[in-house]
């Protein structure tokens, strides 16, 4: 009797054993796949007749639920161009205004602050533009220039292909410079008025490093995210001093975050040059701003099998729909749960 309760313990405890495992399992490829609770609302934004999409660099929303776009003037520049590359567009997808014609290179990032106005970024230089931060009224009107039309460099008065810019809710700004190559790899820290503050950051892998820092976002906190994109792969997250406090890594390649009211954290993973790579995913990251945790997962729609067509601009409005930038399809998408 007590050889044939041996013998049940010891199967019982094998079978354990084994169920315990399988769950494991289950729940790390749960873990590896997040849900992915939204669909996709492609041509929800109406051009206006006779213009089309070129790469769309960036978007953003503002309080009243205005989309804004900055957009590459119908291919993947503007130096050539008499297009407005700045649109808004109203909630039902139509065009409010747009402006800044014959003012840019390489549009790029694109942010707002609480009074409404529009930051851009210019990431390239040409015949004395480019290579500049600027400050528009909700109107259009320039209300501000940070760096010198067309010069690059490193200094605090001066850019080398500044790639995005956010705003805190005392004013500050700070704008993510650099974009690979032999161009700056830093963040830049402004006052309201424009006086340089500080900046932190050069090229390398180190922490505190940038490889390409080609996204940059704020937390409710004010914390300082950065999408340190090309060889570091990872997010890392500052003080609104430059002090050091954590990177990420497991939200993929970021080309570009966004973070809601609520802390909510979003991401658009790309990958080199639009092509896909095996065993990696493409597509929007959704997670909680204040630890990482995975919420939810979009999947690019993909060009092509072997090319991807992730966002590299991301953002979301009050409501939770997602708004993505495409440069690799030149187009504007909304997902909505």
């Amino acid at each position: 009797m007590q050889r044939i309760s041996s013998k049940f313990t010891r199967s019982f405890l094998l079978a354990l054993s084994a169920f315990i495992a399988v769950t494991a399992l289950l729940e790390s490829a749960d873990a590896q796949t997040p849900p992915n609770p939204y669909k996709v609302v492609d041509g929800f934004i109406k051009l206006p007749a006779g213009r089309t999409w070129g790469a769309v660099g960036a978007v953003d929303v503002d309080r009243n639920g205005t989309v804004w776009v900055f957009e590459r003037c119908g291919g993947t520049r503007c130096d050539e161009s008499k297009l407005d590359p700045i649109m808004a567009f109203d909630r039902s997808g139509n065009l409010i205004r747009s402006f800044g014609a014959g003012m840019f290179v390489f549009p790029h990032g694109l942010g707002l602050d609480r009074d409404g106005n529009v930051y851009v970024t210019d990431a390239e230089g040409k015949n004395g533009k480019g290579h500049i931060v600027v400050k528009f009224s909700p109107e259009g009107k320039v209300l501000m220039t940070l760096g010198k039309p067309g010069i690059a460099g490193p200094g605090t008065d001066v850019f080398n292909r500044p790639t995005d810019v956010v705003v805190a809710a005392n004013g500050d700004i700070f704008v993510s410079d650099g974009h690979g190559g032999d161009s700056n790899a830093r963040v830049v820290k402004f006052s309201k008025d424009g006086k340089f503050i500080k900046t932190w950051g050069k090229k390398g892998s180190a922490t505190g490093d940038f490889s390409e820092p080609h996204s940059i976002t704020l937390d409710t906190q004010g914390r300082v995210f950065v999408a340190d994109r090309g060889d570091n792969n990872r997010i890392q997250i500052f003080d609104a001093d430059g002090n050091f406090i954590a990177e990420w890594k497991h939200l993929g390649r970021p080309s570009g975050v966004y973070i809601d009211a609520n802390d909510i954290l979003y991401v658009g993973d790309t990958v080199p040059q639009g092509k896909r790579m095996p065993d990696k995913k493409d597509g929007i990251w959704v997670a909680n701003a204040k630890d990482g945790k995975v919420i939810a997962f979009i999947p690019d729609i993909g060009l092509t099998k072997e090319a991807s067509d992730a966002p590299e601009g991301v953002a979301a409005d009050a409501q939770g729909n997602i708004y993505a930038a495409q440069t690799n399809s030149r187009n504007m998408r909304k997902y909505t749960k």
